[in-house]
């Protein structure tokens, strides 16, 4: 559930941090080791690993630091221009990085790189350059990706006669016959609004192509209004029209269950959401899961601009370094290990799928072997990888780019409001 935890998370990061520029503080402390600050949950187990392999040649030391995960955007914020500022720090690349390269605080990697081309050449360019700002690189994949696909339950379909929909007029096709059976075509979390961004992402790069989020992003308001635009707008109201989400999605969320569970039950056909569905499946509904869970790409929308290949979602985490650590070196060490076989195959053996070049000779370690060889061939096939609005917008921008998406869908904007709201969010 790293998206929904990305999301609380983010809204922690205020302009205070824009504004703390090169005040004192920042880098490492002095007590000769290098910090590793990191966001606490299961992942950790393999973080611990990589420090202690990692100390077993080095001679500067390596030290883990751990903060909660419900704490950890807050806490990195009150520290990082502080002599308590960690050497190397998770996170989520994009949007949340952003301030702290605008204050100066952040070190490039590319001198890392240059020294090193493993640093950027063992990873899929796609999710590497998530972590790109202002054409510098500053962070390095350290978990694993998490793309958006549309899940659905095998005996519902089944029952309509509907099959996993290659193309946007199946879809609605889809739709039309889940209807008739009496059920939810497709369940979604409106509740917590994050969920029915995703439909806007994946219709806006159909239709348009990753060209116009991009240039939104970097101050061109004009894209939003555009034709590509509005025909995005268009085809996501036909949908909900269409009765796709039913009538009470707004009073469903994700985040407790209730959306998942619809699906489960067979109360719902599909439903959008990020490749940490299938652990969340897993965990909640275990025979259905084992059984009846399927899963497939978002559907191609014919004469559209995008490559069907192309997904959304969250590229994967990063670590990024501060400016001022007093050991470059050994944090260019550390971060080497960052595409190595064993990196690699512990993050497997967790559930986590790493973005390395090396990862699919072991991808018959992982917990769900099949699976994750869906999700790496379909990441690393795909022309564009694009990172959540809401994320690779300013931390500023969450609320008012989720309020304007759940607004739009249940009818108090319409197409021109829409526009207008993403009109005046902030500039990258």
């Amino acid at each position: 559930m790293a998206r929904v935890l990305a999301c609380a998370a983010t809204l922690a990061l205020t302009a205070t941090v824009a504004a703390c520029g090169n005040g004192g503080g920042g880098g490492s402390s002095n007590d000769g080791r290098i910090h590793v600050l990191v966001y606490g949950d299961a992942s950790n187990k393999v973080e611990k690993q990589i420090v202690d392999t990692f100390n077993k040649t080095s001679d500067v030391k390596a030290v883990l630091d751990t903060i909660p995960g419900a704490d950890y955007q807050q806490k990195l914020q009150t520290i990082i221009n502080t002599p308590q500022a960690p050497d190397i720090f998770f996170n989520w690349g994009g949007g949340s990085i952003q301030p702290f390269v605008k204050a100066d605080l952040l070190m490039p990697l590319d001198d890392f790189v240059k020294q090193d081309p493993g640093l950027k050449d063992k990873f899929l360019p796609s999710v590497f350059n998530s972590a790109v700002v202002d054409g510098k690189a500053y962070g390095i994949p350290m978990r694993g990706t998490q793309p958006v696909l549309l899940f659905h339950n095998k005996d519902v379909l089944d029952k309509a006669g509907v099959q996993p929909p290659k193309t946007w007029d199946e879809l609605l096709t889809a739709v039309r016959k889940l209807k008739a059976e009496g059920v939810t075509p497709i369940a979604l979390g409106g509740g917590d609004q994050w969920p029915t961004l995703m439909w806007f992402e994946y219709v806006y790069d159909r239709v348009a192509g990753p060209g116009l989020f991009e240039k939104a992003l970097g101050g061109d308001k004009d894209a939003w209004a555009s034709a590509d635009s509005k025909k995005a707008l268009g085809m996501l109201k036909d949908l909900v029209d269409a009765g796709a989400f039913g009538t009470n999605y707004d009073s469903v969320k994700y985040t407790n269950g209730a959306s998942p569970a619809l699906v489960a039950s067979g109360k719902a056909g599909f439903e959008l959401m990020g490749s940490w569905y299938y652990a969340q499946q897993q965990q909640d509904a275990k025979d259905f899961a084992a059984k009846g869970l399927g899963y497939s790409t978002f559907p191609a929308i014919p004469g559209g601009k995008g490559d069907p290949g192309n997904v959304v979602g969250n590229t994967n985490n990063f670590y990024s370094v501060l400016k001022k650590t007093k050991h470059p070196e050994a944090v260019a060490a550390f971060l080497k290990l960052m595409y190595s076989d064993e990196f690699v195959k512990a993050q497997l053996a967790i559930g986590n799928l790493p973005t390395t070049t090396n990862t699919p000779q072991f991808l018959g370690t992982s917990a769900s072997p099949e699976y994750s060889r869906f999700q790496y061939d379909l990441v690393a096939k795909a022309k564009s990888f694009q990172l959540s609005w809401d994320q690779a917008y300013p931390p500023s921008a969450m609320t008012p780019i989720h309020q304007a998406v759940q607004q739009f869908f249940n009818g108090q904007l319409d197409a021109d409001g829409f526009v207008k709201a993403m009109q005046a969010l902030p500039a990258e």
